[in-house]
């Protein structure tokens, strides 16, 4: 390994210096990534034309779907690369917009759940209230204010983390620029910033935890008044795909990011980081489309011959206007 102190850039370690095991891994990187552009790009057709999903629930679900695709398209791509070329060097520029964007995507995300969970209580608990506190002009509010906040913390992490100085051979032990593997090249006691900042992202992201775990005890416990097993089951379809989101995806990144670091990396590292990195994204679409008739139902009438003919007749009128 040449010495890197004297470089601008970084060198990612990935899973494995044996060739064989990179072009596995780029090979099984590449599947995911076309998954999960498959799935969120399928999602976001489906409630984009078909106006029966024109509701809060799917709006703010087009919305996650889109963050998804953005949040994979950050690391892997780039992972994806590096393997098939063997060469793990990215260059600072290209390291601080991978952090901003990483940081403030998965920001955005949380926000976003946390904006699902209140819509599916306000539909749940006071369905008679529901279009008047959901309604379009409070829905595009909630996300725009989501995405800002996720801008805001990637903007802080980056502009923190890369004002640290570096000691040592610029070598992070990641397949992408991953903040706590950054934090271990910082010299002793420079990264307080850091902490400061990540601390401040935790909390955040720890009140919005508790906001969906509230939402969601108030939820279950109108569930169970429920009469019907029928009404029972259309909720519990709704929701738990939701909870189960949640609960993947802010566990896995809470345990990389607050446990105590650790000099060397470890396989399990690396997984865990695959678990809120690459999985989420790619399963997302899965859950919430697997048990939600409306969403197969609407993917049937777009796929069938008739509303494939019914589009193209309309396209081929508009290119004539």
């Amino acid at each position: 390994m040449a010495n890197l102190t004297s470089v601008s850039g970084f060198l990612l370690v990935g899973f494995s210096a044996d060739r064989k095991l990179q072009i596995l891994h780029a090979l099984l990187f590449l599947m995911t990534y076309l998954l999960a552009l498959t799935g969120n790009l399928l999602i976001i057709t489906i409630t984009t034309l078909d106006h029966r999903l024109h509701s809060p629930m799917y709006y703010f679900l087009k919305h996650l779907s889109f963050l998804d695709l953005c949040f994979i398209s950050v690391t892997v791509p780039q992972a994806i690369a590096n393997s098939l070329m063997n060469n793990g060097y990215i260059s600072l520029d290209q390291c601080i917009l991978q952090v901003f964007f990483f940081i403030a995507l998965a920001s955005s995300e949380v926000a976003i759940l946390t904006v699902m969970s209140y819509d599916r209580y306000v539909a749940i608990c006071q369905p008679l209230q529901y279009e008047t506190i959901m309604d379009p002009c409070a829905c595009r509010h909630a996300v725009i204010a989501a995405w800002v906040a996720g801008g805001l913390s990637g903007l802080m992490h980056a502009a923190v983390n890369f004002s640290i100085p570096l000691c040592g051979e610029k070598v992070i032990h990641q397949f992408f620029c991953d903040v706590p593997q950054m934090l271990k090249l910082a010299c002793s006691y420079e990264f307080i910033n850091e902490i400061a900042v990540a601390a401040f992202t935790t909390s955040t992201a720890f009140i919005c935890l508790i906001s969906i775990v509230l939402s969601y005890i108030r939820i279950f416990s109108a569930v169970l008044r429920i009469p019907s097993a029928e009404g029972r089951t259309k909720v519990f379809s709704t929701c738990l795909p939701h909870l189960f989101v949640v609960t993947f995806f802010l566990s896995a990144a809470g345990f990389e990011f607050l446990r105590p670091p650790s000099d060397s990396q470890s396989a399990m590292d690396l997984m865990f980081s695959i678990f809120y990195t690459v999985i989420p994204p790619t399963l997302n679409p899965v859950i919430y489309s697997l048990r939600n008739e409306a969403m197969k139902a609407a993917l049937r009438k777009i796929l069938s011959k008739e509303e494939f003919a019914q589009r193209k007749m309309h396209l081929k009128a508009i290119f004539k206007l």
